[in-house]
């Protein structure tokens, strides 16, 4: 048996590369290389004939989130931008060599009418949807200040972050049976805010409020609704959206950012059998950063 890892040592350590990228930021161009659990996750057909959909599957968490749910035996459905279909196809690809099904939407979840249609889609596709995972983000960085985020700017954050799980998730809702689950992907900062993602952090800390209020309403009807809140990830929405990632993830006690990978995790649990008693919780994967 292989002895275990530090986990300050499994994965790549800051410096990194500095390295830029426009938004919405894509996979390959990234140093060192996103690990999402290509090579390493191994399921046990926990999430066996589970039909799923997931926000913003074409990279970072949301592919980390697709292969594991596929390897656990699941179909999925997930959304992308029209930009990203490069990373969506080589997600799709993953998913689909597990003998799954892969269905890759283009989606602005923004608009009410997408998020409908989107809906409309996975239930054509499937019939029925036992997973629902909210994890599509916006966020860009202005360290200049509060004067320094546009109205433009804090409206793709809103829309995209709450509006966006909002409707997918009450579009969803009647197709959903009991025994399924929402899960949505909030993060460390709604509870450890930095000042330069003040609007992004409002919107996590909205989504943490939603979860357990969602739960509680939805206890009744069988439907399970939790949340992750992970630290800082290797995603292309950080060389895309921060000034600097030469240090990223340092921060962490753990002194190094997550790999997608090592979310992925989570959400299977949330979404399994085996979290049968768990609803409107946050499962807290910070790296070491203490949460309340």
């Amino acid at each position: 048996m292989t002895a275990p890892e530090h986990p300050a040592e499994r994965h790549p350590q800051p410096e990194f590369p500095s390295q830029d990228q426009p938004h919405p930021g894509w996979t390959g161009p990234m140093d060192p290389p996103p690990d999402h659990g290509e090579e390493s996750y191994r399921g046990c057909a926990r999430l066996e004939g589970r039909k799923a959909v997931i926000t913003g599957g074409d990279s970072g968490i949301g592919r980390a989130v697709a292969i594991a749910f596929a390897r656990e035996g699941a179909d999925v459905l997930f959304t992308h931008l029209d930009e990203e279909k490069d990373d969506a196809h080589e997600t799709a690809r993953w998913v689909q060599d597990t003998g799954r099904r892969a269905v890759a939407v283009p989606c602005d979840i923004r608009e009410e009418a997408n998020c409908r249609e989107l809906v409309d889609r996975a239930v054509e596709e499937f019939g029925r949807i036992d997973v629902l995972v909210n994890n599509a983000a916006y966020q860009m960085s202005q360290p200049d200040g509060i004067e320094a985020v546009s109205t433009e700017q804090f409206d793709r954050v809103m829309r995209t972050n709450l509006y966006g799980m909002f409707w997918l998730s009450k579009f969803a809702l009647p197709h959903i049976p009991e025994g399924g689950s929402i899960i949505n992907s909030t993060s460390v900062q709604a509870y450890k805010p930095s000042p330069h993602l003040l609007d992004y952090a409002m919107t996590k800390g909205a989504i943490v409020t939603f979860t357990q209020g969602l739960a509680q309403m939805l206890a009744e009807r069988g439907v399970r609704v939790n949340a992750v809140a992970p630290g800082p990830v290797w995603t292309p929405l950080i060389p895309a959206t921060m000034p600097d990632t030469v240090e990223f993830g340092k921060q962490a006690p753990l002194g190094r950012p997550a790999q997608p990978a090592e979310m992925a995790p989570a959400y299977v649990f949330l979404a399994s059998q085996e979290a049968s008693f768990i609803t409107a919780e946050i499962v807290n994967a910070t790296g070491g950063t203490p949460l309340p």
